[in-house]
């Protein structure tokens, strides 16, 4: 009889046991709530029995839409003011004034003006070297 390698005992697990309570311990009495939002969806979060009803959440934020989602379902929480996503540019404009912000620019392109003098200037000198070291080595021959 040939054997095909593997484990003994096939299909199951390593830790794979008897499925009851006994053996994997006792789950936590919970407390479902269920939320509605204006989309129409309905969350029910579990929440462990011991937890204070005031500790409860009265809005969550629904995953399916991002909007928030309450206790009541025939008045569901609108959302009051809808921020639409902010770019990093946004974001720029609310710290910087305009002045400020062209003081920066003025600042980089000197920067960067700066930079390029400086890499043509070095190119250029790198090249006269090279001239001068052709010139040196065809009047030795």
């Amino acid at each position: 009889m040939a054997t095909n390698g593997g484990s003994a005992i096939r299909g199951s697990r390593v830790g794979a046991g008897p499925m009851g309570e006994e053996d994997r311990g006792f789950k936590a009495d919970r407390v479902v709530r269920n939320y509605y939002c204006v989309m129409g969806h309905v969350q029910s979060p579990a929440f462990a029995s011991n937890v204070e009803v005031e500790e409860l959440p009265v809005e969550i934020d629904c995953p399916n839409c991002g909007l928030p989602a309450g206790l009541d379902k025939d008045n569901p929480p609108s959302n009051s003011k809808h921020e639409p996503y902010k770019t990093h540019l946004a974001y720029v404009k609310e710290r910087r004034t305009d002045l400020e912000a062209k003081q920066l620019l003025e600042e980089a392109i000197a920067l960067i003006k700066a930079k390029r003098i400086a890499a043509a200037s070095a190119a250029l000198a790198a090249e006269k070297l090279e001239k001068a070291a052709a010139k040196k080595t065809a009047t030795k021959k």
